[in-house]
């Protein structure tokens, strides 16, 4: 099988000939692993280590985007963030929240939005030409991201308030993340021309603990949005994988019921999102992209551990296809290269 078949045979709940696998690292472990392979770029990093999916989207051609002399730069959102330092890396974060303050829809309606001209899709079609045999996935986390891209401009607790009163000021950003993000991905899917075989969105629905939200809720603010979206991307036949921090697996009945193909992330240390017991009650209908625990276990493993617990996910979760492997979140910078490598020659071994 090439990698694409092997992607296409996941997705369609089919035994590929080996469990498929992805990555997500933070730029740190990026960086430490164009230093250990001689490369530069993340497509270098997923051709040393072996990965079936190669992630594209289109170049930014719009307005210049403000930087500033701290570091700081102001995305499409209008949203500043600055690279905040934490104990072992750095994760840009917000240092102004611009819609904090509004009360009223016609504050949000006056803001400048984005617009999908900002983005060259007829480059897309070249770029594709770059991963033959190979899946193709299109876009990232923040597509739609009606929670935590909010709060980047919001503020948090605003944000999860609003969601409770369901504020009509909340609804307005939410719709216009939602529309401008139908016409990204459609110009994405058109300009490829059937070559995109998974769109990535997101949206973190869950605490370590829990769902953030009642299936309720999401059933009143997020579920048509998110139906609209997986059906279009099904349109041109391509497949959703939808990134989810955390606990959600109080929702996924809900996620299923709106045709989501694929959870990204699955946290095993997370209330309910063991990724055995979620292969054994939903593996029939919700492919699992991810589930090698980072949130300190791939730090703290020995090699051989490594090793086993990806044998064991392969057997077990990859059985009857269903399941691409890889890291349940960006591998974070105080994991050992050692352990990074490991986790990928475990994966290659399997296909000697």
């Amino acid at each position: 099988m090439t990698p694409r078949e092997r992607v296409e045979s996941a997705f369609a709940h089919q035994q590929p000939d080996y469990t498929p696998c992805d990555y997500f690292g933070t730029p740190e472990i990026n960086q430490r692993l164009e230093n250990h392979f001689g490369v530069t770029g993340e497509d270098a990093i997923r051709k040393c280590l072996g990965v079936d999916l190669y992630n594209i989207r289109p170049p930014y051609i719009g307005p210049p985007l403000r930087r500033f002399d701290d570091g700081s730069t102001i995305d499409i959102w209008g949203v500043r963030k600055k690279p905040v330092p934490n104990e072992y890396g750095e994760y840009n974060e917000p240092v102004e929240l611009p819609y904090a303050e509004w009360t009223t829809v016609e504050e949000v309606e006056a803001f400048s939005w984005p617009n999908s001209d900002w983005f060259d899709y007829e480059a897309l079609s070249v770029i594709c030409k770059q991963y033959d045999g190979y899946g193709i996935m299109a876009g990232d986390f923040g597509i739609q991201d009606f929670i935590n891209s909010v709060a980047f401009g919001r503020g948090v607790e605003q944000t999860l308030i609003d969601i409770a009163l369901e504020d009509p000021v909340y609804l307005a950003i939410m719709e216009k993340r939602h529309r401008f993000y139908m016409e990204f991905v459609e110009r994405m899917l058109e300009a490829c021309e059937g070559r995109i075989d998974v769109v990535l969105c997101g949206d973190d629905f869950g605490s370590q603990k829990g769902a953030l939200i009642s299936p309720m809720s999401f059933d009143r603010l997020f579920s048509a949005k998110k139906k609209e979206l997986f059906d279009l991307v099904h349109s041109f036949g391509a497949k959703v994988s939808h990134h989810c921090c955390g606990s959600s697996v109080e929702l996924i009945p809900r996620f299923i019921e709106n045709n989501m193909d694929a959870l990204q992330t699955i946290q095993p240390q997370a209330h309910g999102m063991n990724p055995y017991e979620l292969k054994r009650d939903f593996g029939d209908r919700l492919v699992l992209h991810g589930a090698v625990d980072v949130q300190g276990w791939l730090q703290r493993a020995n090699l051989g551990e490594v090793e086993q617990e990806v044998n064991r996910l392969m057997d077990e979760v990859g059985r009857n296809g269903g399941f691409i492997l890889g890291p349940c979140h960006n591998i974070q910078p105080d994991t050992p290269m050692e352990n990074v490598l490991a986790l990928y020659s475990a994966v290659a071994k399997r296909r000697t």
